[in-house]
């Protein structure tokens, strides 16, 4: 039997009924400008030599943006030649003035090595004298002091900019005089509590420049998102110029939507999304089309990998099928890059890590195990198929859960949406005061200096009772033995992170990650078993005090999940909206967390097969959040009925919120009572899980309607009878469920 063609298998899933919806996006003409004449005669001759003979539409408006002297935000799809839209600029600027210098910005150093290599081939092919070099935490002692003193382009991430770059900005100064450019690749990554990080290290950046003289242009690059210009600007504090036209060429596009087969009638119950992806996969992979598969969860990318292996084992090796996930190490990432350009990796399964623009060249077919999250999500996941000329197949298969189900019965919502917008919250207090330390720290704080737009006076007379900083005159001095940089992770607002130890090797014990406090107490309790490289770990010891969790490698055939109990107090309204029936408050609140019990669930059928308690002290956490008073209640009802139609409403609530305010399904919480501590009213209260808050319950209060008409939507369009749990969680007895449930939303 010879093998099928891509449009032969494309014509053979036409027929499959499973398929919900069949969009197809026409092929894109190329549009390009010669040229700009300003251009090095030696950067045109590598671009030449690379093919690159004339620039698309957004190349050429970016390079002549930038020779105005203007910021730019760069937004176009995956493979569309962004790296140019810097590349070109900064080689110019150095290849016109030696002493000219840049500093790249990455989210991740995978990321970072990718560019970096692509960027050193241009400058060979060049023949010019042009340095750039990597700087992370695995750039050698002998290396770093080359970097400081002669790197032209310096390409890092934010972490490093924040602890190892900024603080000693002494040991720098030749690029912090001769800064010309700063580029921030994949902004949209750039959102939340990370976002609101990173913010406030590019003011730090800013106010060190100012300190040698220079004055750096920003360059930002983004995938689809509602808000490009707004978030560069909310980022860098400077004013953007949008580039959006995008010029590249694109190929035929089939973007199919699968839902998996029912096998439970009564409750809804759809064949697992993992097993359908597995079938779906290997019929490709038999016909060596080369294929991506996404998976949500780092547990999912391991299960779906061994069962791929074994399915088309007899086909191809199993060397041609990898794996791709945060915590490969860089060797093993670069060899699975450079394999699947060369073709000789026909298939890879993978986390959002390759969701990002590191190029592995081009694949036929992207499956996805369930919605990513995200509009701008699934855009950037389905742009790894097909780059430029040829055909490309994207699949998303759904799982079972309220928005996957929501996703692919709405299909009109997903095409005809733009993407969510990315928040920040710079001013966000615990994250100010611990930047303002470290802007301390690197130079003195004038009395009237600014620090993003809030007046900062208030802070720094705190700090200096707390006698971290001092005050002479008009200005505050670093006054503390420790180095503030050191303690402050920029992926989590909370303090102390829970440092993991692997104990499974006495003579060898290592560190394997970390994760913050709130995350700690639900994943790494006592008995819990955590998942790290596909290796299950079972948590001999959670030490609390001294936030260390000691796990141990164990084999074993379930994971856990823990249970809280939550008790929540209104601390301050700040905005109300009155309707006939009800309320919409958004303001403080705080909220006391207890860890009660942990389930043991199979890892096959998902059923529960045991429990556990949990010691662990209440944890408190201030934050603000959006909630939803009833202030009439239906007296037929009965107050257990209607419990359970609001904690059934805050289940779909808390699948549809993350879709249209950009974020995790962790980053939101949802939590409903009968009657509220402070009004003895059914309330259900939607809050930021950061303390002090990053702006996503705002959000939900400015965009409730359109937040409520969404749950509604999901509730009615559900194919269960009357409740499950893709919906409102399970039937309630005696009443008609879902009818019910939506009333109660439309009194909000």
């Amino acid at each position: 039997m010879g093998k099928k063609s891509l449009s032969e298998l494309i014509q053979e899933l036409r027929k499959n009924e499973n398929i919900i919806n069949w969009h197809e996006i026409e092929p894109k003409e190329p549009k390009t400008k010669p040229m700009p004449s300003s251009v090095d005669e030696r950067i045109k001759a590598a671009l030449q030599k690379r093919g690159i003979g004339e620039l698309y539409s957004h190349q050429y408006t970016a390079y002549e943006t930038l020779q105005k002297g203007e910021n730019i935000v760069a937004v176009t799809p995956t493979a569309s030649g962004k790296t140019l839209c810097y590349n070109l600029p900064v080689l110019q600027s150095v290849a016109e003035d030696n002493s000219n210098r840049a500093l790249y910005i990455f989210p991740t150093k995978a990321l970072a090595q990718d560019q970096k290599s692509e960027l050193n081939e241009i400058i060979d092919e060049m023949g010019i004298d042009i340095k750039s070099y990597t700087y992370d935490g695995d750039t050698s002692p002998s290396i770093r002091q080359v970097v400081r003193k002669a790197g032209h382009i310096v390409i890092t991430n934010p972490d490093m900019l924040h602890s190892a770059i900024l603080p000693h900005h002494t040991k720098w100064v030749s690029l912090f005089e001769n800064l010309k450019y700063v580029v921030i690749d994949e902004l949209h990554t750039y959102r939340g509590v990370f976002g609101s990080h990173v913010a406030n290290v590019i003011r730090r950046l800013r106010r060190i420049c100012k300190f040698y003289g220079s004055n750096p242009q920003f360059i930002c690059t983004s995938a689809t998102i509602a808000n490009p210009k707004e978030l560069a600007e909310q980022l860098t504090g400077a004013p953007m110029r949008l580039i959006d036209d995008n010029g590249a060429p694109s190929g035929r596009k089939h973007f199919v939507f699968y839902n998996p087969p029912i096998v439970n009638q009564p409750l809804n119950i759809r064949k697992s999304a993992t097993v359908e992806v597995n079938h779906l996969a290997k019929e490709f992979l038999k016909n060596k089309i080369q294929t991506i598969v996404f998976a949500r969860s780092r547990v999912r990318v391991e299960i779906i990998l061994s069962h791929l292996q074994e399915l088309v084992k007899n086909q191809i090796s199993s060397k041609a099928i990898r794996g791709y996930r945060g915590g490969y190490l860089p060797k093993q990432r670069r060899e699975i890059e450079r394999g699947l350009r060369q073709g000789e990796i026909i298939g890879v399964v993978s986390t959002n890590a390759l969701e990002l623009g590191v190029d592995i060249g081009q694949l036929q077919v992207c499956v996805m195990t369930g919605y990513p999250g995200s509009v701008a999500s699934t855009w950037q996941q389905a742009g790894r198929a097909g780059r430029r000329h040829g055909e490309a197949l994207i699949l998303m298969v759904a799982a079972s859960t309220p928005i996957d189900q929501y996703i692919v019965q709405n299909p009109e919502y997903f095409f005809d949406r733009s993407p969510e917008s990315a928040r920040i919250n710079p001013e966000n207090l615990i994250i100010l005061v611990d930047h303002l330390k470290c802007a301390t720290y690197e130079l003195p704080l004038k009395e009237n200096e600014e620090f993003g737009p809030l007046d900062v006076k208030d802070i720094l007379e705190y700090l200096v009772e707390e006698r971290v900083i001092h005050q002479n005159g008009d200005t505050f001095y670093w006054a503390n033995q420790s180095f503030p940089a050191g303690n402050i992770s920029l992926r989590s607002a909370s303090q102390e992170n829970v440092v993991i130890i692997d104990q499974s090797e006495t003579a060898n014990v290592k560190i394997i990650g970390e994760m913050d406090r709130f995350s700690a107490m639900t994943l790494l309790h006592d008995e819990a078993i955590y998942l790290h490289e596909g290796v299950q770990y079972q948590v001999e010891k959670l030490d609390w005090d001294h936030k260390k969790a000691f796990v141990r490698q164990v084999d074993v055939e379930y994971y856990t999940d823990a249970n809280l109990a939550v008790q929540l107090k209104v601390l301050e309204i700040d905005k109300t909206k009155k309707r006939e029936k009800s309320s919409i408050h958004y303001g403080d609140v705080s909220i006391n967390i207890l860890p009660s019990i942990f389930k043991k669930i199979k890892l096959s059928t998902f059923e529960n097969i045991g429990s556990g308690p949990i010691y662990l002290p209440e944890e408190e956490l201030h934050t603000s959040a959006a909630w939803l008073e009833l202030q009439e209640v239906d007296e037929t009802l009965g107050e257990k009925i209607l419990e359970q139609l609001l904690f059934g409403i805050s289940n779909v609530l808390q699948h549809v919120v993350p879709v249209h305010v950009m974020c995790d399904r962790n980053d939101i919480h949802v939590v409903a009572q009968i009657k509220a501590a402070h009004t003895q009213k059914p309330t259900i209260f939607l809050y930021d899980h950061y303390p002090g808050g990053i702006g996503l319950a705002e959000d939900v209060y400015n965009r409730f309607d359109q937040v409520k008409e969404a749950a509604k939507n999901l509730i009615r369009k559900c194919p269960c009878k009357d409740g499950c749990p893709s919906c409102i969680g399970t039937e309630i007895e005696g009443i008609s469920a879902k009818q019910r449930s939506i009333e109660v939303l439309d009194q909000f």
